[in-house]
């Protein structure tokens, strides 16, 4: 089984570059500081940091990645250790930074290519180096993040402007907002005065607020000298590239972008056109802000490991195929109730996208079996995890589990759940706590915990709670089981506002009638026990007339992460009933007082 340091989740505390072998590497009139990690005789993974940063900022990265791969680091020119040209001006051209990267690779891996992964600035230098012909052969794979090619990004303002529409000009639009700070590095003298005055003291702090920065050794003291030398790769660079990109910045190497929903300067609407331009490309997204080197560097190390372990294999670049494999490849979700039914059926549905699954079930064989298929449909990895999710000390058990040898949960689906019916005053206080501890409380148990740790890091997630079309459809034989179905879905409506503020999504998933085995293990409260199966083989067989699969609520699941739904019914008797509980509540109650067909 993984442990923490392999799998994605929160960073485990402040790791440096102060061991790695340093060195400097001449590039015309600079001299760049190198750093390295590993063994030397295995493939090279080289990191090339953004602004306002140096190298330190992939440190966490750098010392995961290193127990496999020899690990490139330096710093840009005029940044950290590096020195910077004189006269700053023309001295950041992308045709210069791709100078200094040749000649770093030549030093570091003189006869193999290198694996090139850049973040931010790094990434728009690494897009040069990928597209233009002096460094084909140099690069062996590109991992692509928070920086997209200025050229592309030439290509993509020009066919908008050209054609304008309104979605084009409402993307045109945002994104130039979202640009605003490249106009005002565009500004003479002023950023440089910012950076080494208030700007740069205050810089650190305003990160942690905004980024939810793990502390560590980000940012360096470097950073004001770092960010003035800096505004000139906006100065020598944006303008031209912008207004007149390249025709042929077609990538020779295979290329894997990963895309942080999160990113406040960057939107997911400039990478749209990308195929064209990287025939071998590979998507992932992360729900997750701008500066991920720092907040999730275990899904990084995992996503680059698995990447150029596949390109060094020969091997296609791993790629998921599903509806939603661009949203959820790679990322950790959890499903209560997977070994049967809906819950496994979501728990597939994830697998199919890429994710990787925790399959909880108190049937151990069922959560087993869940987990194994998952990994034959796509999840790369799939746990099985047995829990009575009613038991508030196995739950906490459970959580503090997944937080140190999986992560993070970025997706919980709170699916547990039994089916009880017979008419209230046949309902015993024991019936009630059952149905309440398993459709309730399992719930709060698996929202408070694991939505904690969610808040905790700071970077997002989704909780998805399955209530039921019982929740707003009265019936005169439903009252506990429908009580727990309203309680959860008020319970998601209530942690829907309260946990918005810290981009995590609540949605309550209510399903009408679904072909499950929930009717084999219901219970009917006041007949006998040969009356209860009776009633169970007649529920069973109209629910098998009905045939309405579990497939479809799993992939209603998984839309309702994708476009953060509040309320989402499934089947049409529940949608119908939704639209009755607010158009006609009065006949809904007449209908509750009719006898069901069992």
């Amino acid at each position: 089984m993984s442990k923490r340091g392999d799998m994605p989740g929160d960073v485990p505390g402040e790791v440096t570059l102060d061991r790695a072998r340093q060195r400097l590497v001449r590039s015309g009139e600079v001299e760049l500081c190198v750093a390295e990690l590993g063994d030397p005789d295995q493939p090279t993974v080289l990191l090339l940091h953004g602004y306002p940063d140096s190298k330190e900022v992939w440190s966490e990265v750098a010392v995961r990645l290193a127990e496999r791969f020899h690990v490139v680091l330096y710093d840009v020119r005029g940044h950290g250790g590096s020195t910077a040209p004189r006269p700053l001006r023309g001295g950041f051209t992308l045709e210069k930074l791709t100078d200094d990267f040749l000649a770093v690779a030549d030093a570091v891996s003189p006869d193999r290519p290198v694996h090139l992964v850049g973040h931010d600035w790094g990434s728009v230098q690494g897009w040069e180096f990928v597209t233009v012909e002096r460094a084909e052969g140099r690069i062996a794979s590109f991992t692509s993040m928070s920086g997209p090619s200025l050229d592309h990004i030439g290509h993509w303002i020009k066919r908008r402007a050209k054609r304008p529409t309104p979605r084009g000009v409402g993307q045109l639009l945002g994104q130039g907002a979202r640009s605003w700070y490249v106009y005002a590095l565009h500004t003479p003298v002023l950023p440089e005065l910012a950076w080494r005055g208030p700007l740069g003291k205050r810089w650190p702090g305003m990160l942690r607020r905004t980024e939810k920065l793990p502390p560590g050794g980000y940012p360096t003291p470097s950073l004001p000298t770092d960010a003035a030398h800096g505004t000139w790769l906006y100065r020598d660079n944006v303008r031209a590239r912008l207004t007149s990109p390249r025709e042929d910045a077609y990538a020779h190497a295979p290329v894997q972008l990963i895309t942080p929903l999160g990113d406040a300067f960057l939107s997911e609407r400039l990478y749209d056109d990308l195929d064209r331009w990287a025939p071998r490309l590979t998507r992932r997204t992360l729900p997750a802000k701008h500066w991920i080197p720092r907040t999730r560097p275990d899904q990084l190390s995992a996503w680059i490991r698995e990447f150029v372990t596949a390109t060094e294999g020969g091997r296609p670049a791993p790629v998921t195929t599903g509806k939603y494999a661009a949203r959820f490849g790679g990322q950790l979700v959890l499903v209560t109730g997977a070994a049967s039914g809906i819950g496994r059926a979501t728990a597939f549905a994830f697998a199919e996208a890429g994710a990787r699954v925790i399959a909880v079930d108190r049937d151990q064989e069922g959560a087993a079996r869940t987990a194994e298929l998952s990994r034959l449909i796509g999840a790369p990895e799939a746990w099985a995890e047995t829990v009575d999710v009613s038991d508030e000390q196995e739950m906490e058990k459970l959580a503090a589990k997944v937080a140190t040898e999986y992560g993070v949960v970025d997706v919980l689906v709170n699916n547990a759940g039994i089916g009880l019916s017979g008419s209230f005053l046949d309902t015993t206080p024991e019936d009630w706590r059952k149905v309440l501890d398993v459709n309730l409380w399992g719930v709060i148990h698996g929202c408070r915990l694991f939505g904690r740790q969610m808040a905790e890091r700071g970077q997002g997630g989704h909780i998805v709670n399955t209530a039921s079309a019982a929740a707003y459809l009265p019936s005169k034989t439903l009252p506990a089981y429908s009580t727990s179905k309203a309680a959860v879905l008020m319970l998601s409506e209530c942690l829907r506002a309260e946990l918005a503020g810290q981009g995590i999504g609540v949605s309550a998933i209510c399903p009408g009638i679904v072909n499950t085995n929930i009717t084999s293990t219901a219970r009917f409260a006041g007949v006998s026990a040969e009356e209860e199966r009776q009633r169970r083989r007649k529920s069973a067989r109209l629910y098998g007339l009905r045939n309405y699969p579990p497939e479809k609520v799993a992939d209603a699941v998984l839309r309702a992460v994708v476009r953060n739904q509040a309320v989402v019914p499934v089947t049409p008797e529940a949608r119908g009933g939704r639209l009755m509980s607010r158009l006609t509540p009065r006949a809904l109650r007449a209908l509750a007082r009719l006898e069901p067909p069992l």
